[in-house]
């Protein structure tokens, strides 16, 4: 079970930001990689579709004997984090959670600004995290959609990211916000330029780092963590066009992204994977 992989899904790419960090904090677990290329964006789906789309990515990663699943996509973590949870036999952890932790940790004053995909941000599933943890925090939201083809096309720090992050941003800087959590996989492609944005007063949550803390503190407290000291293995899996992932992929990821395999996802009722 210890040296059994750790499981990682995603829309697409984002969650490849989740992936390196995990890796650059747990260099010896091995991991299978799951990327939705064929349906991504999750974010403007509804509910339904985003939970079956969610199970049938799990019971892939199922097949491979994982040992923990990672959520890495913030709007399948928002909508389907609980049903999986329930259904799963493993430890099943999202980007949300781990966030908003981090998020009520760093404030000083109490005034919370979060970004993400309009799924991410109509669900509520950051401000409803965050009040959870700390009832007195104020929140304040914002969706940033353009954020994600500018991560995926390389423009992370010209003159079009900048203006592009000064305009979303603006609202979140009137409000005086001290705490911005990147509530989108893709975003910490644009810390620099969003850093840059809001000035050095404001600390920016990287959902990616907080859930590799995550995982690293789950796979203590169950005793699963790989005890053998040795390369791990990466396999990654996508469900449309491996040969874009991996020249996409290397942005977020790095060289190591050599090889990616298509997936073939069985259509399935959602809630049956204990059977």
């Amino acid at each position: 079970m210890k040296e059994n992989p750790i499981g990682i899904f995603d829309s697409g790419l984002g969650g490849l930001t989740v992936l390196k960090e995990i890796a650059g904090l747990l260099p010896y677990e091995n991991t299978v990689y799951l990327g939705d290329t064929a349906r991504v964006p999750y974010g403007n789906k509804s509910k339904d579709t985003i939970v079956r789309y969610s199970f049938e990515n799990a019971r892939f990663l199922l097949r491979h004997h994982i040992k923990l699943l990672v959520i890495a996509c913030n709007t399948a973590s928002a909508f389907a984090l609980e049903e999986i949870r329930s259904a799963l036999p493993i430890p099943v952890i999202g980007v949300i959670e781990p966030g908003a932790k981090a998020a009520t940790a760093a404030t000083r004053t109490g005034r919370v600004g979060i970004i993400g995909t309009e799924g991410t941000i109509k669900s509520g599933a950051y401000c409803s995290a965050i009040k959870a943890l700390a009832p007195d925090v104020k929140t304040f939201t914002q969706a940033c959609p353009l954020f994600v083809p500018l991560a995926e096309e390389g423009w992370t720090d010209n003159s079009i990211a900048i203006d592009t992050a000064a305009a979303y941003l603006a609202p979140l800087k009137k409000f005086g916000i001290d705490t911005l959590v990147l509530g989108c996989t893709h975003y910490p492609l644009l810390k620099k330029t969003i850093a840059r944005v809001m000035g050095p007063g404001v600390k920016l949550i990287d959902s990616a780092e907080a859930a590799a803390q995550e995982v690293r503190r789950t796979l203590a407290e169950n005793d699963i963590a790989n005890s053998q000291k040795s390369a791990p293995s990466r396999r990654f899996y996508v469900t449309d066009s491996p040969e874009r992932f991996i020249k996409v992929g290397r942005t977020f990821f790095g060289k190591e992204l050599s090889d990616a395999e298509l997936a073939y996802l069985e259509a399935l009722e959602y809630g049956k994977e204990k059977e």
